[in-house]
């Protein structure tokens, strides 16, 4: 059950990001994150979220923004792929044994940090937009500062919705009788002795 739930919730974030949303503000961070905490199984943790992101980045690119790319695009940048994968990398360093509320902040501002220097690196070696020195590279940083906020807020707000979201499954599930979504480790107290 708690793998439908985690599938579930990852879809609904990834088609948010088909509705029209404030530049930056995405789910994406997210989805890494909590495909990261949530799928025991490392195929899935993989797979699942960077499924959710080659689909919609299908339809965006070939549908929606298909004005801007005379030929069918099957990625836009491989820059934003590993940025996912280094955000994968943060959700399973720091929310693999442990989800609490106070990890899930701290992976998800580290997710938009590793974004921002990620996507903003690649725009300065891709583009000859900034020179291609270190001050170059600083320009291209600031530029993108006004970016970031965005960033964090999208971070920090879908982390919630699907943590959150799972969580209250997870207590409603438990509340009705069914199978836990998550573990419970029952306490030493309540372990009867053998006598």
């Amino acid at each position: 059950m708690k793998v439908r739930i985690a599938l579930l919730l990852i879809i609904l974030a990834a088609l948010s990001r088909l509705l029209p949303h404030p530049v930056n503000f995405t789910p994406l961070g997210a989805i890494g994150l909590f495909g990261a905490a949530y799928f025991q199984r490392r195929w899935m943790a993989l797979l699942v979220p960077f499924a959710a992101l080659f689909c919609t980045d299908l339809f965006l690119n070939n549908v929606i923004y298909r004005a801007y790319y005379p030929e069918f695009q099957w990625i836009t940048s491989a820059w934003i792929y590993l940025a996912f994968a280094l955000v994968m990398l943060v959700g399973w360093l720091q929310l693999r044994q442990k989800v609490s509320v106070g990890r899930i902040v701290t992976a998800s501002l580290s997710a938009s940090v590793v974004f921002f220097l990620v996507s903003n690196f690649s725009t300065w070696a891709e583009t000859n937009l900034y020179p291609k020195t270190l001050a170059g590279l600083s320009m291209c940083y600031a530029a993108g500062l006004p970016y970031f906020g965005n960033t964090v807020l999208g971070d920090l707000c879908f982390s919630a919705a699907l943590f959150g979201g799972y969580a209250w499954v997870a207590r409603q599930s438990w509340a009705l009788g069914h199978e836990p979504a998550v573990a419970v480790v029952p306490k030493a107290s309540d372990v009867p002795e053998n006598r």
